[in-house]
């Protein structure tokens, strides 16, 4: 996949993508990387697989540092900033990248503790470290975007609605973010071929992904959906801060 950024467009900037240890994220890291910008490369427990990250853009020529962060854990959340901005400089780019909530064993809560909660206090603790002109990038699906209007597969339900719940909660805060000069952006795609969501929902729902692209004609893979989302941290912010990624014929808009 090409890079959709110029090099150098991102020069003297700073990036921190949440869950870039691997799939979108860590492609997403690769472009703005490529672009010149510093880049946070931020994990939950791999940290072998984050640092390989690092290594790769380190070895390219670019700069980027491992934090590793439990996102759900403010303390945490807050080392991870104090971190990044004494190791690069305060943060021009904050993708909010990292999601899940159909793991076993993390508890029935998990999915809002993860996708609403966590973005929240990721945000919150990233403002007082975000550089003038900064943008926040929020990364979703058009089955949590439209879960109000449109039923989504049952066993994706409880992550729709989670992650619909928390990209409420940072719209909520937009009257904030204005105040602060800091720009917002949801990226909203459809099901992505090869992401670990994907890959447990059809476990869960064999077929689930093969129909989903049939009805969708076209499903991005990992390389082209993280192209996006790393457009979506330069180009100008769309009317409704939604960037949508796709063919979003099927799902009905609300009023």
């Amino acid at each position: 996949m090409t890079n959709p950024l110029a090099p150098g467009s991102l020069d003297g900037r700073v990036a921190l993508v949440t869950g870039s240890s691997r799939g979108i994220g860590a492609d997403t890291a690769r472009y703005l990387a490529e672009a010149g910008a510093a880049v946070v490369v931020n994990y939950r427990s791999k940290a072998p697989r984050a640092e390989k990250i690092v290594n790769e853009i380190v070895a390219a020529g670019g700069r980027a540092i491992a934090v590793g962060a439990d996102l759900t854990d403010a303390a945490s959340v807050r080392s991870m900033f104090e971190q990044a901005v004494a190791e690069l400089g305060p943060v021009d780019l904050l993708v909010l990248n990292a999601s899940g909530g159909m793991e076993s064993g993390m508890g029935e809560d998990y999915a809002m503790r993860l996708n609403r909660d966590a973005q929240v206090n990721v945000v919150d603790n990233a403002l007082p470290h975000l550089a003038e002109g900064a943008r926040i990038v929020f990364v979703t699906s058009h089955q949590a975007h439209f879960i109000r209007t449109t039923p989504t597969m049952p066993e994706y339900e409880p992550v729709a609605l989670s992650k619909r719940a928390g990209e409420d909660a940072l719209r909520a805060k937009l009257p904030e973010f204005d105040a602060k000069g800091v720009e917002f952006v949801v990226v909203s795609g459809d099901m992505i071929e090869g992401t670990i969501t994907a890959t447990l929902l059809e476990r869960a729902n064999p077929g689930a992904i093969a129909a989903r692209k049939e009805d969708a004609g076209k499903l991005y893979n990992v390389a082209e959906f993280a192209a996006e989302v790393a457009s979506a941290a330069v180009d100008p912010v769309p009317a409704d801060h939604t960037r949508y990624v796709g063919d979003v014929s099927g799902f009905a808009p609300e009023d």
